[in-house]
């Protein structure tokens, strides 16, 4: 080996413990720490939070839906939106107020419903690629968070829902995942909870749910036992670089003094924040926040207990989901286009808790927690690995609905995106 072959050796060893900062603290953005961290870099996560998972990563629907992948850039789900506008329970609620982010992104959403096909299909891939990833980042650290292997069961209650569906079904399977029709009473006997009339149903074997909350916690301390810094209780207030090195300016809370952290690469991982960081570094990416509501039924007596469904719901008429967490019965829905406010209504909340009392009436709703967090959408309803204009910065955001679905997978694509921007770099520095 010549010594000019030795040079670029030492150098393509050293991207491993290249300093990386991540920013955002949610499922995304502790995923690709522990990916990167796993694979040698000395990684630093920022976020806003005293802690991790704290906003749309706190208490979602809990679900590990591949059999939820479908986009929803379609007319029908536009046809809904208008029929739904002025219906203040409405699964769709739109605030009419003007602003620019938003119909731009609306109009974006529309031109993209000729990609409806291929993106579901592609989505179904990546949510089934996910699966394994999450649950060996669960088995080898030995997270506990709730898992319920059960599938996910959506019902329909009558038969044009039901065709459509299997319309979607079609695209699903395309893309590689298991999910077959059953009838009312199969469905019952899938889950004997299930005492409501509907037509029929379509299953998913290999679904599952758990609490993403305790998952990306656990991942967290995972995180910090593999040397991972974390600069919590601080906001990023500005963005400068200097050549292929990047300086991030935070602001702390509790009165403590401003920082400024340097970087080799900047992962952008903020959910809806990502719009505003990535106007900091010369971006555009065009994440809007839809705010979904969720409640969790705290199940604290025995027949509670014996009346919760143990296999994950989705009720296509309502748009509502559901998963069993261990005490809790986590029942979600909801979408809401009104920026970034995170107020929680009493008539958006109210909705979940009727839902729970028609279908389940042997469930206790008398301690109800009710929550809501903001979807990082793009337009497309793709989620974006990539990267930015400028040398060492790249985005791994806009999960959408699916951010504890598809994170597991988005975090391997986005370390193999870095590896290889880092190798690209090492190999054009000239050897003396």
């Amino acid at each position: 080996m010549g010594y000019a072959d030795q040079l670029i050796c030492i150098t393509l060893s050293e991207i491993f413990m290249s300093r990386v900062v991540i920013i955002g603290a949610g499922i995304t953005g502790i995923t690709t720490a522990y990916t990167l961290a796993k694979r040698g870099y000395a990684v630093t996560v920022i976020d806003k939070h005293r802690d991790a998972a704290m906003e749309t990563s706190f208490a979602n629907g809990g679900q590990l839906s591949a059999s939820n992948a479908e986009v929803w850039n379609n007319t029908a789900t536009v046809a809904k939106g208008l029929r739904w506008l002025g219906k203040r329970n409405a699964p769709l609620l739109f605030n009419p107020a003007f602003s620019w982010h938003k119909y731009g992104w609306i109009a974006a959403f529309v031109r993209n419903i000729p990609n409806h096909k291929a993106n579901t299909i592609e989505t179904t891939r990546l949510a089934i690629e996910a699966r394994q990833y999450l649950y060996d980042m669960a088995e080898k650290e030995q997270i506990e968070f709730d898992l319920e292997k059960r599938g996910i069961l959506h019902i329909y209650y009558d038969r044009d829902s039901f065709d459509k569906a299997l319309k979607t079904n079609a695209l699903l399977q395309a893309g590689g995942l298991e999910r077959y029709a059953v009838t009312r009473e199969e469905a019952k006997t899938i889950e004997p909870a299930l005492t409501q009339d509907f037509f029929a149903g379509l299953y998913t074997p290999s679904d599952a749910t758990g609490d993403i909350h305790k998952f990306t916690s656990g991942l967290a301390a995972a995180c910090r036992r593999l040397g991972v810094r974390f600069e919590m209780d601080a906001s990023v207030t500005a963005i400068s670089t200097a050549g292929q090195q990047h300086r991030i300016a935070l602001a702390r809370y509790a009165h403590a003094e401003p920082g400024v952290i340097e970087a080799d690469q900047i992962v952008v991982c903020a959910g809806t924040g990502s719009h505003a960081i990535a106007r900091m570094l010369g971006d555009r990416m065009n994440v809007y926040p839809v705010k979904g509501y969720s409640i969790s039924v705290h199940l604290d007596d025995a027949d509670s207990l014996a009346a919760t469904p143990r296999v994950s719901l989705l009720d296509e008429d309502a748009k509502i989901v559901t998963s069993f967490l261990g005490d809790r019965f986590r029942v979600a829905g909801t979408a809401e286009f009104n920026g970034y406010n995170k107020d929680i209504r009493a008539d958006r909340v109210q909705p979940l808790i009727d839902w729970t009392r028609r279908l389940f009436p042997d469930i206790s709703t008398r301690r109800v927690v009710p929550w809501c967090g903001l979807r990082p959408m793009m337009p497309d309803m793709m989620p974006r690995v990539c990267r930015g204009r400028k040398a060492g910065v790249f985005y791994n955001t806009g999960h959408g609905h699916l951010g504890w679905t598809l994170s597991a997978v988005t975090a391997q694509r986005l370390a193999r995106l870095v590896e290889d921007s880092k190798q690209k770099t090492a190999l054009q520095q000239p050897a003396y």
